[in-house]
Parts: structure tokens; C-alpha cells; sequence
């Protein structure tokens, strides 16, 4: 698959089989997270891989709306970084969510992005924190985000050129 049938494909799926991943697919997506760009290559991501089933359904709540999807993955990894080696950890984690989700693409398999930093549960306590107590990650530790991970239940159109925003490109000046 080349590059511009890899982004016109990946689109966010939020169900899943049942069909747990294999070893080498697991290896294959943390390749590419490890692989990821970070500012001066100073690697603060670090990633928490969780399969066990109870882990999976208490992250699902761990915001408000959107989080759900998760109780239906065989997969999910949890993108962490450490805010004391790069100020621009937001962003190199960020990246590190896209590789992911883009090697989850180009192996067939389906994900969605679950936002969790700034994030509120239903009952107003911060996703992060509800996030790094269920899976004990260090306090120094932000939690960008969640990936959840699995075969599509589920094939969606892949993105339709037509759609493309044109009039949002600026030459030179606004």
C-alpha cells in the first residue's frame, strides 16, 4: 500500500472482533511508536500495552464521552510522556498516536484515537488521573492519549478526495 492509499484508508473504527492480535502485529505497531519522531530525539513517550479484559472495560470510562470503544478492543496502548525531558512532549506523543495508527492501518487493522489529556469523567474527575490509577503509571507522567487497537468489525469508505479543503492553503500570506 502506498502512502496516499494508506491515508485515504485510515479512518477511525470503533468496533471491533474479537479476534485477539498476534504477537508479531503487537511488535510491529510498537516498532513504529518507537520509531517515532521526538524533538531533538529525546524519546520522553513511553507506552502501556493492556490487554487484560477488566483493565480494558475500567479505561472505557475514563472520560465523559468517547472512551466506550475501548471495552471492545483486544488491544489498547496507553501514550505516555515525561513532561521534564521535552517541552514539547504534547507534540512528540501526538506523533507517536499517529504512527501507531497508521502501521494499525497499513496491518489491516482498525483504531481510533482517544483523547485523554484535558479530559473529564463523567463524574468531573481528570481522565489522566483516572488513567494513571488504574494502570499505576507514575505521577511524573502525562498521559497523552489512548489508542485502542483491533481487527475491524466493521469497513469503512476510505476518504473521499472530493472533500478536500482547499481554500484552507495560504501561499505567502493569509
Amino acid at each position: 500500500m502506498d502512502f496516499k492509499d494508506l491515508i485515504k484508508s485510515r479512518r477511525s473504527c470503533r468496533t471491533f472482533t474479537e479476534e485477539p492480535l498476534t504477537e508479531e502485529q503487537v511488535v510491529a505497531l510498537m516498532r513504529a511508536a518507537l520509531m517515532s519522531p521526538s524533538s531533538h530525539r529525546t524519546n520522553g513517550w513511553q507506552f502501556v500495552l493492556v490487554d487484560d479484559r477488566e483493565k480494558l472495560h475500567a479505561l472505557s470510562a475514563c472520560k465523559e464521552h468517547g472512551s466506550g470503544l475501548i471495552d471492545g478492543a483486544p488491544l489498547a496502548i496507553v501514550v505516555c510522556a515525561d513532561s521534564s525531558v521535552s517541552d514539547v512532549w504534547i507534540e512528540d506523543a501526538s506523533i507517536a498516536t499517529l504512527m501507531i495508527q497508521l502501521q494499525a492501518e497499513e496491518l489491516g487493522l482498525g483504531s481510533c484515537w482517544v483523547q485523554v489529556r484535558r479530559r473529564k469523567t463523567i463524574d468531573g474527575r481528570n481522565s489522566d488521573d483516572v488513567v494513571r490509577e488504574i494502570l499505576g503509571i507514575p505521577e511524573a507522567m502525562e498521559v497523552q492519549s489512548i489508542v485502542a487497537v483491533g481487527h475491524k468489525a466493521v469497513e469503512r469508505k476510505p476518504f473521499n478526495e472530493e472533500h478536500l479543503q482547499w481554500e484552507k492553503l495560504h501561499l505567502n500570506e493569509w
